[in-house]
């Protein structure tokens, strides 16, 4: 279900729609994407929300082949994703958003982040280490080397969706 909303922009107060879209998939709580677009300053903002609270979980799938990239990562605010074999994790923080993508969408984040480094960086090492890591993402987006995916959630709100994927719940203190 779909609807929209008058609202302000939070950059510059224009007049803006927020569009909340209510998905339900199957296995999972049901999510509220929120979405904000402002014409006048192209101030954009999406929220993924999960409506609801479960038991923590941690989410595993081996990538070995072309098609285990399209495993849908359904990640909410509290969620750390996590591939071990590239020493990559995205933690949830302040300003943390809940998203829903692929694990091909994963390697696209961190490409995106390693860019921005090899633009920008602190020093010619940490330009080397981006420069190497760019070349470990697009062989891992090819899948020239079997890695996992890790998916926790303490508030049991994330999924990797895949018949692949083996879901563990997990004590209280173990994520």
């Amino acid at each position: 279900m779909r609807e929209s909303y008058p609202g302000t922009c939070p950059a510059c107060g224009d007049e803006i729609q927020i569009v909340h879209h209510h998905l339900e998939i199957p296995h999972f709580p049901d999510l509220l994407i929120v979405a904000i677009t402002c014409d006048a300053c192209g101030y954009r903002h999406t929220d993924t929300i999960i409506l609801g609270e479960r038991d923590p979980v941690r989410w595993m799938v081996r990538v070995e082949e072309p098609g285990d990239l399209t495993t849908r990562v359904v990640r909410s605010t509290t969620g750390t994703i996590k591939i071990p074999e590239l020493g990559l994790a995205v933690e949830p923080g302040a300003a943390c958003e809940g998203f829903v993508t692929n694990i091909e969408g994963i390697l696209s984040r961190f490409e995106r982040a390693v860019e921005t480094i090899i633009t920008d960086p602190e020093s010619d090492d940490e330009r080397t280490a981006a420069l190497r890591m760019r070349e470990t993402l697009a062989a891992a987006r090819d899948v020239a080397f079997p890695f996992t995916v890790i998916l926790e959630d303490p508030a049991g709100n994330s999924a990797l969706i895949s018949e692949k994927a083996e879901k563990m719940l997990l004590d209280q203190g173990e994520v």
